[in-house]
C-alpha cells in the first residue's frame, strides 16, 4: 500500500513538499488529479447543499406564514451570505448555476414537503424566482421579511 492509502494527510504534505521543489518526476501525479477533480466536484456540491436549504426556507417562508420566525429568518440571511462568499471563492461556479439551482430545487421542494408535512405538489413544479431574486436580501416570498 501507498502512503496516499495509509496515510493521506502525510501523502499530501508530502506531495505539496515535492511540487513546491519542483519534483514532478517524484510527485504522484494521478492521484494530486484525483484530488483535485474531487475538490472541485466538492465545491459545486457545497453551492448546491446551500442553496437548497436556502431554497427550501424560502418555500416554507411562502407556504406557512403563521410559522414564520426568528429562526428561518436567520437561516435565509445565512445561507444567502455564505452563498456570496462561496462565489466570490468559486467565480466559474455561477457559470453552473442555472444547472445546479435546478437540482438545488429539486431537492429543496423534497425537504420543504418533509419539514412542513405539505405534499410535494403543494410547491411549484420549477423554481419560481430568479437566482437574483433568492439573494436578495430584501426578497420574503409573500412579505413580513421584517417582522
Amino acid at each position: 500500500m501507498s502512503l496516499y492509502d495509509t496515510d493521506f494527510y502525510a501523502w499530501a504534505e508530502q506531495q505539496a513538499r515535492l511540487l513546491r521543489a519542483g519534483q514532478l518526476s517524484d510527485a504522484d501525479i494521478e492521484h494530486i488529479a484525483e484530488e483535485i477533480d474531487s475538490m472541485g466536484r466538492s465545491e459545486k456540491r457545497e453551492l448546491l447543499s446551500r442553496l437548497a436549504v436556502l431554497l427550501m426556507h424560502l418555500l416554507k417562508w411562502k407556504s406557512q406564514p403563521m410559522l414564520r420566525g426568528n429562526s428561518w429568518r436567520a437561516t435565509i440571511k445565512v445561507q444567502r451570505r455564505e452563498i456570496q462568499r462561496h462565489l466570490a471563492d468559486n467565480p466559474s461556479l455561477k457559470a453552473k448555476l442555472p444547472d445546479v439551482l435546478a437540482d438545488a430545487y429539486g431537492d429543496a421542494t423534497l425537504l420543504a414537503a418533509r419539514e412542513s408535512g405539505l405534499p410535494e405538489s403543494r410547491f411549484p413544479a420549477s423554481l419560481p424566482w430568479s437566482f437574483e431574486q433568492i439573494m436578495d436580501g430584501e426578497f420574503w416570498p409573500g412579505g413580513d421579511g421584517d417582522l
